[in-house]
């Protein structure tokens, strides 16, 4: 099965090595991420299989603009008019005025085992090389909670791209930590809460600042954008990122 409920009302769904979540409140439907370009026909027959039809998504929310999170955005609003939203500093990398993501050089120097190989050879099918720049991307239309469906919370999360948000899911005390927090990825040897690997970052400094607005969060539940779920509370899964972190750099 692609999806799951890990909540009241909360599913995620699992795309190309990428997760994504779907909030519901009673018809309505609010989806945090769109995976890959490839991903697009998962969205809807996960919605269609929770009984609903892809209007019911009333926004999409992004975390960051990076291709396996924008996937779907488009064919989204092409076919549905559903909206997309971000922060105000990721509009531009969501439109592809600014680029803030590794390059294919940076990923083939990282293909050393066949995990890696499959990883890349799994991610190229699903659009890894097609530009998916998304025009139609608009900045939060608020401050604080959204009026949608499960009423999430951004809270910036830079370092990972300049414009990177978190949601805090507060109905069900759960946060959806996109990439700036992670519990496992093909490119890593480490199972477990950790950050990303440098070459992912476009400031590794404020990577690991980031944590710091993710640490108070009342969150039990930590809902990846790669890798398992995290019932451990966030406060928890950021001490073992910072462990993580320090062994590396060590």
């Amino acid at each position: 099965m692609r999806y799951q409920q890990v909540a009241d009302e909360v599913f995620t769904i699992a795309g190309t090595d990428v997760n994504m979540v779907l909030l519901r409140e009673g018809r309505d439907l609010t989806l945090i991420d769109a995976g890959w370009y490839g991903d697009a026909g998962l969205i809807e027959a996960t919605v269609a299989a929770l009984g609903h039809r892809p209007e019911d998504i009333r926004a999409v929310l992004l975390t960051h603009a990076h291709l396996d999170h924008v996937g779907a955005l488009n064919h989204l609003q092409a076919k549905y008019g559903i909206p997309a939203y971000t922060s105000a500093l990721e509009v531009a990398h969501a439109k592809g005025e600014v680029h803030e993501s590794a390059t294919p050089l940076d990923v083939i120097k990282r293909l050393t085992d066949l995990p890696t190989v499959g990883w890349a050879l799994r991610i190229t099918r699903a659009g890894d090389l097609r530009k998916n720049p998304v025009p139609h991307i608009q900045p939060f239309p608020t401050e604080g909670p959204l009026d949608l469906p499960g009423n999430p919370t951004p809270i910036a999360s830079p370092g990972h791209t300049s414009g990177h948000s978190a949601f805090y899911l507060p109905n069900v005390g759960a946060i959806a930590t996109g990439d700036a927090l992670v519990t496992a990825h093909p490119t890593s040897k480490t199972v477990g809460p950790q950050l990303l690997p440098r070459f992912f970052h476009h400031s590794t400094d404020e990577a690991h600042e980031a944590l710091t607005a993710l640490e108070p969060v009342d969150a039990s539940l930590v809902l990846p954008g790669h890798g398992p779920i995290w019932t451990f509370g966030i406060a928890k899964a950021v001490a073992q990122a910072r462990d993580h972190a320090a062994t590396v750099l060590n």
